[in-house]
């Protein structure tokens, strides 16, 4: 009987060498976050569902255009005739760090990936989030937002019905905007770890420290997205005591305020970019009115009788002070 021969090239010994040195060290990096938290005993949270191809396309056309084909046939009906959860809430990736809330970075990541810069937090990783409508939200608005605040499901049910202005969702398109949201959840690759931290998380699940390991993955993104509301400075004349970038005014402008206020957007003021339209935005700078940049954007607007479109506002985490007076240098400029 002849003798197999096996040969082990240069690249099989050090893959061989690796799994008899270090089994198992290594996990995959594009394992769910949320999959390997239940693995080690964290408890599913109650927005979690088993789901299919059908329903994240369901939840897709929800999130997008606000109806969709219902499960057994036919049209749903709109949920809001005037808004779309895309007019406040990007789907993709909004920071380049998740640990932290820097706007200057998070606005830098919307000129490179063309984005917009919104109000809302992004869809992206929202199901990896333990809190919504957070901090502020909930000392403005109290009962309002209190059941929102810890619960996925109400939240979207309130953004739905509240700031959509439409009406609450049925059982089976909520289920359907669940899966939509697994389908954009956290994976060990979004994280952006160095191979070390890979490796001590591994060795942390293959030892059984799973609080630790809990713990190390959690402080690697953020479970809330914090919210802070401010007030519009005292003299509009002067405005925030920052010195104005017209260049990221420009990229503000064209990223947020356009994004909305826009030919066909969802709201009747438009925005555009002659001399008329900024001169328009200059003159109302210092005024009283909800007109200007300064009220607009700190206080927002509220839905009236007859109007139920609104705008809402920003806080500190996604405009910041500087942000705003660059705004404002970018209007005074082209304005001229």
């Amino acid at each position: 009987m002849k003798k197999a021969v096996y040969l082990l090239t240069p690249l099989s010994i050090l893959l061989v060498s690796f799994s008899v040195l270090s089994p198992n060290l290594q996990i995959s990096e594009d394992k769910p976050i949320a999959e390997l938290l239940f693995e080690v005993g964290e408890e599913k949270p109650e927005h979690w569902i088993e789901y299919n191809e059908e329903d994240i396309k369901r939840g897709y056309d929800l999130i997008h255009y606000g109806k969709t084909t219902k499960p057994g046939g036919g049209r749903s009906k709109s949920i809001s005739k005037f808004y779309s959860c895309r007019s406040c809430h990007n789907i993709e990736r909004e920071d380049f760090n998740l640990t932290t809330v820097n706007q200057e970075e998070r606005l830098q990541y919307a000129i490179e990936n063309q984005i917009p810069y919104l109000q809302g937090s992004t869809f992206w990783g929202i199901v990896n989030r333990e809190t919504w409508y957070n901090d502020d939200y909930v000392l403005k608005y109290g009962d309002l937002v209190r059941k929102a605040e810890k619960s996925l499901i109400e939240s979207t049910q309130l953004c739905a019905e509240v700031c959509a202005q439409g009406r609450r969702l049925d059982q089976w398109e909520v289920e359907s905007i669940l899966a939509y949201y697994w389908s954009l959840q956290l994976k060990i690759e979004d994280l952006q770890l160095s191979s070390e931290e890979l490796t001590e998380i591994s060795n942390l699940k293959e030892s059984g420290q799973n609080e630790e390991l809990i713990s190390q993955l959690k402080s690697k993104y953020q479970q809330k997205s914090p919210a802070t509301f401010s007030e519009v400075p005292r003299d509009k004349s002067q405005g925030y005591d920052y010195e104005g970038r017209p260049v990221l005014g420009k990229a503000i402008y064209d990223l947020s305020c356009k994004h909305c206020h826009k030919p066909y957007g969802v709201s009747d003021v438009i925005l555009d970019d002659s001399k008329q339209t900024f001169r328009w935005l200059r003159k109302n700078m210092t005024s009283s009115s909800k007109l200007s940049i300064y009220h607009i954007i700190r206080e927002g607007t509220y839905s009236e009788a007859g109007h139920k479109e609104y705008m809402p506002l920003y806080p500190l985490e996604k405009l910041s002070h500087q942000q705003v007076e660059d705004l404002r240098a970018y209007i005074e400029k082209e304005a001229i």
